[in-house]
């Protein structure tokens, strides 16, 4: 069997390609290509690896057909087209804490180079110059440091910051003013911490919402004072507003580690004293690239197993309960019978879990659920990625219940699938965790699923087992499990049959016109 190719376009730690390759995957390193040569090199790879230099384009993705994950070895997705690998059903990973450490520890190093005035000086000195007045600095002590974002990285910033006594104050739509409090923290609006900060650190994501917001507007709100530093992503501080208002005397000076355009060397802010930047050295550390790259390393191995991949971006579910983890391939083949069983895409259906499982988050047996049942009905390639996209595109209205009650007479830990009058159920059994089919149309199973399977409804009267083996037999069709449902409904039996090959067409008809026989269905897992 060939090994799945990952090909990595930027330079990752070598530990975590050594990772890769220990676990049989063919690395295949391809480092400074134009996009043109990536697109002839994707082609027939599973898994692509990249920094932020490399645009995942839609082109590139649809030249990459056989991609199921495409990584980024550290935190920002602003070079990943991340709807169009939705869309195409490709897994899109990060790394989310790999460098958010040595990016804190960056902001702190700016932070007091612009107090300061280091670099500058240094320049200064360099040249010959002894300019002790003109580099005056201030002290941290006392000032307020506004924080723009208090995710990860704005944290870790606030707790250094305490150390230096500042006076922390942050704007974070998604933080709560009681957890603003539990950091030392102020919470207030993005408008007052402009006009009340002495130096502002940015660690907002980049949005719509937040390109450009630090703007010529919102300059003129601050104290002639400011610093601004800025080591999230550019674009967040407009580089022309800023660059005026460094010029003009409204701010006293930025420190930068990201622009609009990068690799750039040729800015009106590098022409500025009271500028000091560095090129995107925020991650770049020994410690941070060797996380990010052992991280990556190990989610593209999960994505390619068919493991749930803790950090996917766009898949929609998060729990990994270990509780939940060996159901989710169970739900992946119940939902294929179950798309079998009812042959064409409903409009509705009805995914529960029941039982301990039914105690957390549904949504990855859903989505396997899901995945398993469309790839019976589309020909669509079906990933747990664009699995609910395609079902919404489709018009399947997806409920999905959990429940720790459950009233099977014999299993706990149940996983139903319900479209009308149809309905299926399946669990794991025993110490090794065997999966069973436990219930059909309201009939008591108990039969593993099998790639060859036969549901039969007939009359609950003598004869009828016996006429179906026969003629399976008499078609050289081999019998290798086999289970009779019962119900409370009286007249109503069911035969689920395992056989070890396909059934004919022919044979299929040839049963349905047996005595007593109803119904004759061709599923498989």
């Amino acid at each position: 069997m060939t090994s799945k190719r990952i090909v990595i376009a930027e330079t990752i730690a070598e530990s975590g390609l050594d990772r890769l390759r220990a676990a049989g995957f063919e690395v295949d390193v391809q480092l400074d290509k134009t996009p043109e040569e990536m697109h002839a090199i994707l082609r027939g790879a599973q898994g692509l690896i990249v920094r932020s230099a490399t645009m995942v384009d839609a082109a590139m993705l649809k030249a990459g057909s056989d991609l199921v994950v495409v990584a980024r070895a550290g935190v920002g997705l602003d070079n990943i087209d991340v709807e169009a690998a939705t869309a195409q059903g490709v897994m899109v990973v990060n790394a989310p804490q790999s460098n958010v450490l040595s990016a804190a520890e960056h902001t702190m190093a700016l932070i007091m180079a612009i107090a300061r005035n280091v670099p500058q000086a240094h320049r200064s000195l360099m040249e010959g110059r002894w300019e002790r007045s003109k580099w005056e600095g201030i002290e941290l002590a006392g000032k307020t440091l506004g924080i723009l974002g208090l995710g990860r990285i704005g944290t870790l910033v606030a707790q250094r910051a305490r150390a230096f006594d500042m006076r922390l104050i942050a704007f974070d739509p998604f933080v709560s003013v009681e957890r603003g409090r539990e950091l030392g923290v102020d919470m207030t609006t993005l408008e007052r911490v402009v006009e009340q900060a002495d130096i502002l650190t940015i660690h907002l994501p980049k949005t719509k919402e937040t390109n450009g917001i630090i703007n010529t507007e919102m300059m003129k709100r601050a104290k002639p004072s400011l610093r601004i530093v800025n080591v999230a992503r550019g674009g967040i501080v407009n580089e022309e507003d800023l660059a005026e208002a460094l010029r003009s005397g409204t701010i006293a000076g930025a420190a930068l580690d990201v622009f609009v355009k990068e690799p750039t060397t040729d800015s009106p802010l590098f022409a500025l004293s009271n500028v000091v930047a560095t090129p995107h050295l925020g991650a770049s550390t020994r410690e941070a690239q060797d996380r990010a790259g052992e991280v990556v390393a190990d989610m593209v191995q999960l994505a390619l197993k068919g493991d749930f991949v803790p950090f996917a971006v766009n898949l929609e579910a998060k729990d990994a309960n270990e509780t939940l983890k060996p159901f989710i391939p169970l739900a992946d083949r119940l939902g294929r019978v179950f798309a079998s069983l009812i042959e064409t895409a409903p409009t509705a259906i009805e995914i529960s879990t029941t039982g301990e499982i039914g105690a957390y988050d549904p949504g990855l047996i859903t989505i396997s659920a899901l995945k398993g049942m469309l790839s019976r009905w589309t020909h669509e390639p079906v990933s747990l990625v664009n699995a609910p996209s395609i079902a919404r595109n489709l018009g399947i209205a997806v409920e999905s219940v959990a429940s720790t009650n459950t009233t099977h007479r014999d299993y706990v830990n149940l996983i139903t699938l319900r479209s009308g009058d149809r309905n299926l159920s399946a669990t794991l059994t025993g110490r090794r965790r065997e999966a069973r089919i436990v219930m059909i149309d309201g009939h008591l199973t108990d039969i593993p699923p099998s790639e060859h399977m036969l549901v039969v409804k007939n009359d609950d009267r003598p004869g009828a087992i016996g006429r179906v083996a026969t003629a399976l037999g008499d078609a050289g069709i081999n019998i290798a499990n086999m289970d009779v449902g019962s119900t409370e409904t009286e007249g109503s039996a069911l035969m689920c049959i395992a056989t070890t090959t396909a059934v004919p067409l022919d044979v299929m008809n040839k049963l349905r016109t047996l005595e007593g026989i109803s119904s004759v269905v061709s599923v498989g897992a």
